[in-house]
């Protein structure tokens, strides 16, 4: 079993070890020939013979060798193992590789994107990309200690999960057991997580995936994506955005430590006032927006807790009613608002709140509604059917049990890191993503189903 990376070189000068890699370049002098031999860590110099002629790049190999310390002259100031180089006693080949169909040698930006989601597991041995997945598996350890240490619970929430509407289309499951009835994939934990407030978790969080069937575009991942998911029982509002600022600034400081935040506290704007000012309620505060090392986080607060419903708005109450909500169904109104929910409900503020980064909102959360009445009266406002409102009768339940106050937020990871590390699409920071057409070209997904699948179903394909 492999147990040394090529970084862990630069301390075994004198030691002959074993080393497993990929070969990342090859330069042939004739008697000697050298290769950059390459692994997760980075690239170390081997220096060989006449073995090392047959050997091409992205060749999977076994050699064992003398770490020796390069002359100064020899030195290179680039790597991380520039102080050394390995002297080859033995070489195994342990695959040969064909020549690549993308180049991995550069940033990639400038390879067509379908070509290299085709060829994914190729495209993440490019240094930026396995930079980007390192980064995002460091920030999930980093926040998983600190809300550990915060008395925070990690709780896994079904993925099957029940059809409500919630926002988005969800993604239907069939099920072989029940014929003719469906599961759904979760948009979000969110009724997980405050029926776990209702069991007394407290502080609950996980790295929840999150499936919704919305067109994809640069921020926003189509089919999946991965959200920390996080709900707190009495807090107030503040509560919430002083923990998450902190959180993010400790990651910042401890991932990012040449990229600054521009100003801290972080600020909180109204929602009209960041309409009226920006145009926008995720506006980029950057000082300098040709400035990569800048990190301008925010808040957004006061939204209104309703907008006037669309046709577009199908999911809520089928176009019967005239208000939508501007997050969702659970968002608490604004103490002082109440009272506005029978007289004019489009006045109402909720207590909603969305972390901005750099322009892109990365996250969105509230203080949600414990009081049943309050509720039923939203669900009437968005004009929710008799049929509607049962779909949500478990929670109505739960809630007649005993229900602390709580609220909570849900930052996006993968747009969290796509904005801190100033990629422009959300997919540049997940291994193996759908395209922009929503396939997973690396395994031709969606695919059909056999007849034989279909039927022990009970579903039939409709031209």
């Amino acid at each position: 079993m492999k147990n040394l990376f090529v970084t862990d070189t630069v301390k075994m000068i004198g030691k002959t070890v074993d080393l497993y890699g990929w070969v990342d370049s090859k330069r042939d002098h004739k008697k000697i020939v050298f290769i950059d031999l390459r692994d997760r860590s980075g690239i170390v110099q081997v220096v060989g013979g006449e073995e090392f002629k047959s050997l091409s790049t992205e060749d999977v190999v076994m050699i064992t060798g003398l770490v020796k310390k390069r002359p100064e002259k020899l030195v290179n100031p680039k790597l991380v193992t520039g102080t050394v180089e390995i002297e080859a006693k033995t070489l195994k080949i342990i695959s040969k590789a064909k020549p690549l169909p993308i180049p991995i040698n550069g940033d990639g930006y400038d390879i067509n994107e379908e070509s290299r989601l085709k060829y994914r597991y190729l495209d993440i041995r490019r240094a930026r990309i396995l930079r980007n997945l390192t980064l995002k598996s460091r920030a999930t350890l980093f926040i998983r200690n600190y809300l550990m240490k915060q008395g925070f619970l990690e709780v896994d929430t079904p993925i099957l999960t029940k059809t409500t509407p919630e926002g988005a289309r969800d993604f239907l499951v069939p099920s072989r057991l029940q014929k003719g009835s469906f599961y759904a994939l979760p948009q979000s934990p969110q009724q997980y997580k405050q029926l776990l407030m209702v069991a007394g978790i407290e502080r609950y969080f996980q790295f929840a995936r999150c499936f919704r069937d919305e067109d994809p575009r640069a921020d926003r991942a189509y089919g999946e994506f991965t959200q920390l998911d996080l709900e707190m029982s009495f807090v107030e509002q503040n509560d919430i955005l002083t923990l998450i600022e902190d959180l993010f600034t400790k990651l910042t400081h401890e991932l990012f430590p040449d990229k600054h935040i521009s100003q801290s506290p972080w600020p909180r704007l109204p929602h009209r006032l960041a309409k009226e000012k920006y145009g926008t309620d995720k506006p980029d505060l950057r000082k300098n927006k040709k400035d990569p090392d800048e990190l301008a986080f925010a808040w957004t607060v006061d939204f209104p807790l309703f907008t006037e419903q669309t046709q577009e708005d199908f999911f809520y109450g089928s176009g019967r009613a005239k208000f939508a909500p501007s997050h969702h169904m659970f968002t608490a109104p604004h103490p002082d608002d109440i009272p506005l929910l029978d007289s004019d409900p489009l006045k109402v503020r909720g207590l909603q709140h969305d972390l901005v980064l750099n322009g892109y909102e990365v996250g969105g959360g509230s203080i949600r509604i414990h009081q049943s009445e309050i509720q039923q009266k939203v669900f009437d406002l968005i004009g929710f059917t008799a049929e509607q409102k049962h779909q949500f009768a478990h929670m109505l339940e739960a809630f007649s049990y005993g229900v602390p106050p709580h609220g909570g937020i849900a930052p996006g990871l993968d747009r969290l890191l796509m904005a801190a590390l100033g990629e422009a699409s959300v997919r540049e920071v997940i291994a193996f993503p759908a395209s922009s057409g929503g396939r997973i070209a690396v395994m031709e997904a969606p695919s059909p189903a056999t007849d034989a699948q279909l039927k022990e179903l009970g579903i039939k394909v409709v031209d």
